[in-house]
């Protein structure tokens, strides 16, 4: 560089420092309001994971850094088994390994049909114009208005009903659970597709149909493909609400080594454990794990599907 060219450079240089100091002293309530709502955040999560890495089983004596860490919480809800004289639930027998599986059996398989299924009807209601099509749209938002809770009595009998011609659908069943569920994220999950597949040209299926191609060709070929952003969204948001759902799972699941996840571990913070708040919050760390690794996995989608999804409705 020669000399002309440094005298020109630095100035420039000299005069960045300021400026982002000035942007920095301007903006710096917004750093503060930032680092407050992120401490909010973090701090329960720290707390659970402390708890259950602490030899004490309850939060009144718990600290946020525990002194004397243990896996003791671990070790006596991943083997099943009672723990040793002097510890922790010394005659609790609990079947977590269970309820784990079944947690991540009834999660996934709810993620995946319904993914498929609210595909199916999304791309429908996108491109095909038919009688009762608008009628059907609102029906299903409608439809959502009302929480779940509300149809808890009216599921329970209609489920067991049912287990009297199939057993395989009734009650303490993973497959009843998982069509309880499914019913309840479809309409969602259509609205959303829709808002996704009205924002795909449709010119690309046109362009299909002229070199011959079947809808079904151009659902599963074009469609599809370029829809994966929004089909991550929904999986994801489908297995987080499966994983965290209680009423339904705990009314329709009645045997002890067919509960889910929040059904059984509710058992430690109640009467039926003597609220073990230790090996909760040890089953509650395992129980992340899945949902964080779909979580980092799925989400350069996230943004992308989501916002793609609002563009048109």
């Amino acid at each position: 560089m020669t000399t002309l060219d440094e005298a020109v450079a630095t100035p420039r240089v000299a005069e960045r420092a300021p400026r982002r100091g000035r942007v920095l002293a301007g903006n710096w309530w917004r750093y503060v309001v930032s680092l407050i709502a992120i401490a909010f955040a973090i701090f329960p999560i720290a707390f659970v994971v402390s708890a259950a890495f602490s030899a004490i089983p309850s939060l009144t004596g718990a600290e946020l850094i525990p002194e004397d860490v243990t896996l003791e919480n671990f070790r006596l809800i991943l083997s099943g088994k009672p723990g040793e004289e002097g510890t922790t639930m010394e005659a609790l027998d609990v079947p977590y390994p269970n309820w784990y599986l079944n947690t991540l059996v009834i999660a996934g398989a709810t993620a995946i049909i319904s993914v498929l299924m609210g595909a199916l009807a999304a791309y429908a209601f996108a491109r095909f114009r038919f009688k009762g099509r608008r009628m059907g749209m609102m029906s299903l938002l409608l439809i959502q208005m009302f929480p779940t809770f509300l149809a808890v009595v009216a599921i329970y009998y209609l489920i067991l009903r049912v287990g009297d011609v199939f057993p395989a659908f009734g009650l303490d069943t993973r497959t009843s659970v998982i069509l309880v569920y499914l019913g309840g994220a479809l309409g969602v999950n259509t609205w959303l597709m829709k808002g996704f597949f009205d924002s795909i040209p449709d010119s690309l299926d046109e362009s299909a149909r002229v070199d011959g191609a079947t809808p079904g060709q151009v659902f599963w070929g074009i469609i599809l493909p370029l829809a994966t952003p929004v089909l991550a969204v929904v999986g994801l948001l489908s297995y987080i609400a499966t994983i965290n759902e209680f009423i339904i799972a705990s009314r329709l699941l009645q045997s002890t080594d067919k509960l889910t996840l929040p059904v059984g571990l509710y058992g430690f913070i109640n009467d039926n454990y003597a609220e073990q708040w230790g090996p909760f919050c040890a089953g509650v760390v395992l129980a992340a794990i899945p949902v964080v690794v779909l979580f980092f996995f799925l989400q350069r989608y996230i943004v992308h599907g989501l916002t793609r999804g609002a563009v048109k409705g």
